[in-house]
């Protein structure tokens, strides 16, 4: 699965799993552009996917893990356990 597409998924899953419309969206962007990124066709800014997440009510990384998670098929613990790793390594 392509980049986009994997946001575009997991954007959408988060946004119905919270029982939010694409128009509960208006303060942040407009519904076209929400089912522009849904469908892969747009790619937001870091701030832009912190202002989504926060009207969802989740924290940015859920998204992103959820994001990587599908474009890479990998589990989200294998995802994890990889990510632990790298930061130990910053600590040394």
């Amino acid at each position: 699965m392509e980049l986009r597409e994997a946001l575009g998924t997991a954007l959408r899953r988060q946004r119905k799993a919270q029982g939010l419309s694409q128009e509960s969206f208006t303060t942040v962007s407009s519904r076209t552009y929400m089912s522009q990124l849904e469908r892969g066709l747009k790619s937001p800014t870091l701030e832009k996917i912190e202002e989504l997440a926060t009207t969802m009510g989740v924290h940015p990384l859920t998204l992103l893990t959820e994001c990587f998670s599908l474009r890479d098929e990998v589990s989200v613990e294998n995802l994890f356990a990889d990510i632990q790793q790298e930061l130990a390594r910053l600590k040394t």
